[in-house]
Formats: C-alpha cells, structure tokens, sequence
C-alpha cells in the first residue's frame, strides 16, 4: 500500500502509463483526457504520471473492459483456454460462467475440471454452480447434483454462487430439494431463469433469494422483475437474440440494474461478431448512450456479483482495460489484463496450457445398438409429432392421422417431410432410447447425429433411413463424441467433441472451419431446410423445458401438460 500510495502522489514512478487517453468515466459519465497510471495490476492514479514503461494513446479511448454476466463455455466448443484466447481480444477480461453443460455428462468432476482448466488465464472466470442436474426428473443425465454436493465446492475462490434456476416450479411449489440449495446458497448470489411466471409467483420466486433474470423477451417482463429489485441481463446469444427488444426499454432511471451477457454463443459468431463488444455496438445503434453501454457491460455486471474492484477506471481498481478506436465502430485496438497487454488488434498475445483432459473424455457409453432400435411402430389412429418453426426454439405440437404416412409390416416408413429423431442415453449404459417423429427438417437421404442435446448432453440423431441413423450413432460413439453426417451411407465429416463430447481441443478458428463445412454439407447436400441451424435445432429438440414437445431418452414429452404422451395414439 505504502508504494500505490507513493505513486499515485507521484513520488515514484508507476510500472505503466497510459498516455494521452480519452477516459471513459463510467461514475460520472464523462471523458476525461490525461494518463492513467498503473503499478502492480492496479490502477493508482488518473491525471500527469511518468512511467516505468509508457504507452501514448494519442487521444484514443481508454474503457474498462467487459464482463460477460452470463455464459456457458461449453457452448462454444472448445475449452476454457481456447475460449479466453477468442474472447479477450474482444476486451472481455472476466466471464460468470455456468458450467451445467459438463455437469450434466459429469456431475462435480467436470465442474472441477472447469475450475482448473481457467486457471492461470488473462481472463477471470468465475462459477456459478449448477442448480438444475439433470434440468428435469423427464430425462437421465451423467449425474445428480443436489445441495450437499454443491456445498463441497461453495467455498473454492472463484465460486461466487448458484447458477440460473430453471425449475422455478420446485421453488413457487416449496420443493425441499430445491429449498435445500436456496438455503445453502442464501448469503451468495442466486441467478435466475423464470421466464414465464409473473405476480405472485414472481414475488415468490424473488423471495426466495433470486437477485438476477436473463431469460425476458419482453420490456414488460422486464419492468417487472425490475420493479422487484432484479438484475436484468440482456441476452445476444447465438439461441436466443434478446438485445433489439429489451433495449428499447432501457433508460436513465434502470439501466443500472441492467447487464450484458451472451449466454450461448457458438464459433461462428463469436469470430464474427465477437462477444459482449457486439451487445455494446448493437445498444449504441439502438440509440443508448456509448457511456452507458459501457457501463452495463463493466461497473452494473461488476457490483451485481460483488467483484468490487473490477468495472471503472479508477485507483483501487484492477488494471483491467480495452483502448478503443472511437465510439462509433467500436474497434477493440488493445486489451490490458492487469496492466499486461494480452490482446492487440483481435489477437491475443498470450499461450495457453495444453491439459492431460483423460478424465473428462469417452463420455459415450451406449448399449449396443441395432437398426431394430430405430423401428417406429404404428399402432393407432393418431400420431403426434415434433413440427420445427423457423428460427426458433420453440417446437409445435401437431396431430397426424397414420392414413397420411407410409407404414410397412406395421412400422412407420415415411410421412410427408417428417423424419424420425432418436435420443439414446449415452452415460449409463441404460439402453434407454426415445423415438419421436420430426416436421419440416428437410433431410433426406443421410442423417445427423450430435451428442449435444441440451441439458442432458444423451446422443441425438435424425434421419429418413435406419442404416444412417445407425451409421451416424457409431461414429460419434468411435471418436468420443461430437457432431457427425452421413449420405447415402457414408461419413460425410465429423467435428470430434471428445471433451464430454461438448468440447474440441482445437483453437476455435479450426472448430469452426470445420463446424462452417459441415452447414454446407447439410444445406446443400442434405437438403436440411435453410431456416434452421441443424445442430442447434437437433441439440434443443432433446430440452424438455421449452414449449411445446420435446424429446428425451425416456419418450415424447409435452412442456405444457408437464407429461409424457404416447407417440401413436
């Protein structure tokens, strides 16, 4: 203390200073030209400072960097250090990462190997542990995590809380496994994940120590849990695009309650578009203040967690810091992560740590399988089925009298562009396996499997032929897991996901090359049709929380009856 103290009066010259900068003053909203001097990591002093090492600015903007409020790693597809060496040039230095993706495949151990492998990064990754393993009782999952075994890592440094609770019923309804979790979690921060309830079942669900909201598509949802105090996060994912929406209802008396987060962003858009810098970029089109948007993406993301020296420029604070161009193309030109440049123009100049990753892989452990596994019988007048909508998550529920499909000795053949889904469970060993027929697709001739179906991660496949399905079952079986198609039976590509079969240990840049051929092959090959994305449709047909039939390794279930029903009627 005694040296910050020196220089920040000046006595002693700091480690660094950064000349000539536009500050970007997120207390008071103003821009403030001169140096910012660092010494240690921290920020000491903002005015005329002579450095050990300096760096001229030359009028350019000097912000703290970003946090992500809300992501999973996992839906990246490469590992933690691969994702900090996407996300850091794009002046992102600390995440809150939920990482339920790999518990669900396996349980605290993979947790942990999150923990690890984020250490020793120029990104701070902080947990928030996984409330909901499995997401429902309707699906089997590699683990069950309940209070005692989330209270084994409560006390690890970066853990900072509960991550999102989606069985908001459990908590309305006083379920004693739910309240368990509350009850450890009460002095630590809880996220949320409600977005259907409202009045009293929203002060409920508040009551119960929830403090943060990252699932509103509407303002009106959105008032309303501010109203209550919550922390609203404005989502621009890849899945789900909240931002154009919710922003229109931002303004000067809540954006403080308001944050930044991407929640799932896949490799082609974090390259693309990169990560909370474009949540920044789209706000300021919509009109918000550049200062403000800085704000929600830094200081509100900051004190809603409690990281109390992270989120402005100012002394006390980390050395966390991104130079801008300007603050109308928003160009992240530096990146500084405790005073140490880590990235400049979109590059990071730092190595990560290869890992022996042994334990978090061979995460696909099926029965055997056979074509007979792949039978649909059609016993009955009805058949109910899985109709996809366009660019959406969201599935219909539609009836079919069996007179409109083709049936052999008794088993479905075909329909009119309906194709038969499959999800067997990969963890166990159960030979469980749930059939279900799917609309508007578009297919043919091949299929596509991918052992990520959210949120239980079993494997998924989808197809118009038995042979390809199984064709397609055994390959992601032989590398481990992944995302695979097949034609007119053969391989066409596969992206190897070997970690939990969630996760390459390839840079992004290769994912996604490889991820960017595979579209291809299933647009222009498979005829899949163009107004979805193949892997994400098939890895959410299989998430039993969104409206209105999904899929599970335990049959064809109904969001909104909260049942199963049977697949002919």
């Amino acid at each position: 203390m005694r040296k910050l103290i020196a220089v920040a009066r000046g006595e002693e010259k700091a480690d660094l200073v950064l000349k000539n900068a536009n500050i970007i003053n997120v207390f008071t909203n103003e821009i403030i030209k001169g140096d910012v001097a660092i010494d240690e990591g921290y920020i000491v002093g903002i005015g005329v400072y002579e450095g050990k090492e300096e760096i001229d600015l030359e009028g350019k903007y000097l912000s703290p960097s970003f946090i992500d409020g809300h992501v999973h790693i996992e839906s990246s597809m490469v590992t933690p250090n691969q994702f900090a060496k996407a996300i850091v040039p794009r002046g992102v230095t600390t995440i809150i990462a939920d990482p339920h993706e790999i518990a669900n495949v396996k349980g605290i151990e993979g947790i942990r190997y999150m923990l690890e492998e984020s250490e020793n990064l120029p990104l701070d990754v902080y947990i928030m542990l996984p409330s909901c393993v499995p997401s429902t009782p309707f699906e089997n999952a590699g683990a069950v995590l309940e209070a005692e075994d989330l209270e084994k890592l409560i006390d690890e440094a970066r853990v900072l809380g509960l991550g999102e609770m989606m069985n908001y019923p459990g908590v309305v309804n006083q379920d004693q496994k739910v309240l368990n979790k509350l009850q450890v979690f009460k002095d630590k921060i809880i996220d949320g994940h409600g977005p259907v309830i409202s009045d009293k079942e929203l002060n409920a669900y508040v009551v119960a120590g929830i403090k943060t909201e990252h699932e509103c598509s509407t303002i009106e949802e959105m008032n309303e849990r501010l109203r209550l105090g919550m922390y609203i996060h404005i989502r621009e994912g890849s899945a789900a695009r909240n931002l154009k929406d919710l922003i229109k209802g931002v303004n000067k008396d809540n954006l403080r309650r308001c944050i930044f987060c991407t929640d799932d962003k896949h490799p082609g858009d974090l390259l693309k578009d990169g990560s909370i810098d474009h949540n920044i970029r789209l706000a300021m089109e919509a009109g918000i203040d550049p200062i403000d948007c800085i704000k929600m993406a830094s200081l509100n993301a900051a004190e809603a967690y409690g990281l109390k020296e992270k989120g402005a420029i100012a002394p006390g604070f980390k050395a966390d810091l991104v130079v801008i161009d300007n603050l109308k193309d928003f160009n992240i030109i530096k990146v500084f992560k405790d005073g140490k440049l880590v990235a400049e123009d979109n590059k990071p100049l730092f190595d990560v740590t290869v890992r022996d990753n042994a334990s978090m892989k061979n995460t696909v452990n099926i029965k055997e399988i056979s074509i007979e596994d792949f039978q649909v019988p059609i016993k009955g007048e009805r058949v109910n089925v899985i109709k996809l909508l366009p660019h959406s998550l969201i599935t219909e529920h539609v009836v079919k009298s069996v007179e409109d499909l083709v049936v052999e000795d008794g088993l479905f053949v075909k329909g009119d562009n309906l194709l038969k889904v499959a999800v067997i469970e990969r963890h166990k060993r159960t030979g469980n396996i749930g059939l279900a027929l799917v609309e508007d697709f578009g297919l043919q001739n091949g299929a596509i499997a991918s052992t990520v179906a959210h949120d239980s991660h079993n494997l998924i496949v989808i197809g118009d032929n038995d042979e390809d399905m199984l064709m397609a079952v055994k390959e992601l079986e032989r590398v481990g897991g992944g995302l695979t198609i097949v034609y007119e039976g053969k391989i066409l590509d596969t992206l190897p996901l070997s970690i939990a079969g969630l996760m390459s240990e390839e840079p992004l840049e290769v994912v996604d090359k490889k991820l960017t051929n595979m579209l291809d092959i299933a647009y222009e090959r498979l005829g899949v049709n163009k107004n979805i994305d193949p892997f994400m449709t098939l890895s959410f047909i299989a998430l039993p929380v969104i409206p209105d039939i999904k899929i599970t390794d335990m049959g064809l279930f109904h969001v909104g009856q909260f049942k199963f029903i049977d697949l002919v009627e």
